[in-house]
């Protein structure tokens, strides 16, 4: 037997953390199987069925021989020029469908855009709270990100002084999310076009995270930053998919844009990783990003019922504060107030504290502040039905009365 014993397993994956917002969801799915009343807010996952016209759309495309075989690993032609085509309508500026690459779900368009652009040592200025995916991504391409924090105060917007004092020769990218994953923030048109020049002056990438573009309320406006700074195209990677808007989150659909020598590396990663998208999923896309807006836009009058109903509820709740999300469908409240607080024989010191002692006090699931960065926060969905909304958040007032 060998003395010299190796870890078995590497030491790159063995850095990486769990999803904390898939952790929270399969934990409050395992209870509800046992029968409990568990009510949870962890996922980001829109509660409605996806609209007919899509499920349609891949019944036609599995009952057809051709969606049998692979395909191209960069995406079915006429989904990219479906996806080109989209971007121009919805967001204001042209891109090539040769520039398209279609991705397994969002997460491997994050994965693929550091993984083209970083290398170990670079860093990533990441404002946070930021979703529980984008370090993990860039310590796996090699990167450090540097985490730049905006609080309730600044209604979770970080400004160019932040990005500039994070500046340093080894910032590579600037990782954006506009509306935000987790806290539902929305940057104005003109904070968006003050950061973009920002990169574009220093020579800074640009990731930029737009899968909530159509879930904005009141007077908020989801900006593309390549409408406001087109100058960035050549170092800017845009992200986005069907998940959120389209409630097809578990289709797997989504795709990165950005220049043509970055595609194509992305491409051959994925070549490589998992070939193409499923083809079924594919043309359940095309249905989607081709289909007029009318679905998108009944799903979005619900989730902002359910946005005011929850902030108004979570307000009533001795020391929450809750800026107002304007998009997305997530609530970021800071539970400061409440920390050191005794509930129930017990004092919570940290929001993982208190989300773990909601769930066993009254069932209900949230997900912690520190899956997003500092401690203090809570993150709560409010893509479920109006009842469990009511309930929950209510067991979650009573609690900490």
């Amino acid at each position: 037997m060998s003395t010299n014993a190796k870890p078995r397993v590497s030491a790159r994956l063995a850095a990486i953390a769990e999803s904390a917002t898939l952790a929270v969801d399969a934990k409050a799915k395992a209870l509800k199987a046992q029968g409990r009343p568990v009510i949870g807010f962890g996922a980001g996952e829109p509660d409605f069925p996806t609209p007919d016209y899509i499920v349609e759309a891949a019944i036609a495309a599995a009952r057809n021989p051709v969606n049998h075989r692979y395909t191209p690993a960069q995406g079915l032609p006429v989904l990219r020029e479906a996806v080109a085509a989209k971007t121009a309508r919805d967001a204001g500026y042209d891109v090539a469908a040769s520039n398209v690459l279609v991705t397994n779900g969002g997460k491997q368009a994050v994965y693929q855009a550091f993984a083209a652009v970083v290398d170990p040592g670079d860093q990533v200025i990441l404002p946070a709270p930021y979703w529980t995916t984008y370090p993990e991504a860039i310590r796996l391409a090699g990167g450090e990100p540097v985490e730049v924090f905006a609080g309730p105060e600044q209604d979770y917007l970080v400004t160019v002084e932040q990005l500039e004092a994070a500046l340093t020769p080894r910032t590579k990218a600037l990782l954006l999310c506009s509306p935000s994953n987790p806290t539902g923030a929305v940057y104005p048109p003109e904070a968006l076009t003050a950061i973009g020049e920002w990169a574009l002056r220093r020579g800074v990438w640009v990731i930029t995270d737009e899968i909530y573009e159509h879930l904005v309320y009141d007077d908020a406006v989801s900006t593309a930053i390549l409408k406001v700074v087109p100058d960035l195209v050549d170092t800017t990677i845009v992200l986005n998919g069907v998940a959120k808007t389209y409630a097809m989150t578990g289709w797997r659909v989504g795709w990165m844009t950005g220049p043509t020598d970055v595609i194509k590396a992305a491409t051959n990663l994925q070549s490589h990783l998992t070939s193409n998208v499923c083809n079924v999923a594919q043309h359940a896309a095309l249905a989607a990003v081709t289909g007029d807006l009318s679905a998108v836009a009944r799903m979005r009058s619900a989730f902002d019922r359910r946005r005011r109903t929850m902030v108004e509820m979570l307000r009533a709740i001795d020391g929450v504060e809750v800026p107002t999300p304007r998009g997305a469908f997530y609530a970021y409240p800071s539970v400061a107030g409440v920390l050191g607080r005794e509930i129930r024989g017990t004092v919570p010191t940290t929001s993982s504290e208190l989300a773990a002692l909601i769930l066993d006090q009254v069932e209900v699931a949230v997900v912690p502040g520190e899956a997003f960065g500092p401690s203090g926060f809570l993150r709560l969905s409010y893509a479920l039905a109006d009842d469990d909304l009511l309930e929950g958040v209510g067991r979650i007032q009573r609690l900490l009365a």
